[in-house]
């Protein structure tokens, strides 16, 4: 899977096909999270979270993984386009199969629209794998589509999602064939869903999972 190809062009292609509706997603509990010590940014792309999470809480550090090394040349670029200092900033190349996090150090995981990029196995594999390694009352908010249960909502959402995986399979190599959800993978690694928010016809959700205070890694 590489997202190199699209990289140049990602961020006017969201804008185009989805306006602001995917920004809104991503910043649903922005201005509500405790202020975090250490945010690891799954999957940053083209850097669209990494600015609000740095202009928000700017004493924190940041990393951003991402297993292109065109959406994280996109996303530093994005911090001085802003005013913003790539102070605090880390940025990892690296393929989140593969990464080994650090134990105990992140408090706060931010995925956006990445994890509906994976197979199940593998989408268990990186739940586990992350939630191994977060300390207690840990915070993982995720953004991505769903598919609704019942009327039109899910004609309409099952025909947008079988089009983004046929594009992205073809441009991009993407594992994954279909949608995952990954409620039931966090809740086998501990987290619990507090909040959920859903948008656009229930076509996305922007979700706030958390450990319990106490709980073991």
């Amino acid at each position: 899977m590489s997202f190199d190809r699209l990289a140049p062009y990602y961020r006017w292609m969201e804008f185009v096909l989805a306006g602001k509706k995917m920004q809104r997603c991503r910043f649903a509990f922005l201005d509500d999270l405790p202020p975090p010590h250490n945010i690891l940014l799954l999957g940053e792309g083209h850097g669209r979270s990494l600015v609000g999470y740095r202009r928000r809480f700017a004493g924190a550090q940041i990393t951003c993984v991402d297993a292109s090394a065109g959406m994280l040349a996109q996303a530093r670029q994005q911090l001085p386009r802003h005013g913003l200092s790539a102070d605090r900033v880390d940025f990892i190349h690296a393929d989140i199969l593969s990464w080994v996090p650090p134990q105990n150090h992140y408090d706060l995981v931010v995925t956006s629209f990445f994890l509906d990029c994976f197979r199940p196995d593998q989408l268990e594999h990186i739940i586990s794998k992350l939630a191994r390694s977060l300390p207690s009352k840990a915070i993982w908010l995720n953004a991505d589509f769903q598919i609704p249960a019942t009327g039109w909502r899910r004609t309409r959402s099952r025909a947008i999602v079988w089009l983004l995986y046929r594009f992205f399979r073809v441009v991009t190599g993407l594992p994954a064939r279909t949608l995952t959800k990954p409620d039931p993978f966090l809740a086998k690694a501990g987290f619990t869903l507090c909040h959920r928010n859903e948008m656009e016809w229930n076509l996305l959700h922007a979700d706030w999972w958390q450990r319990p205070a106490g709980a073991a890694a």
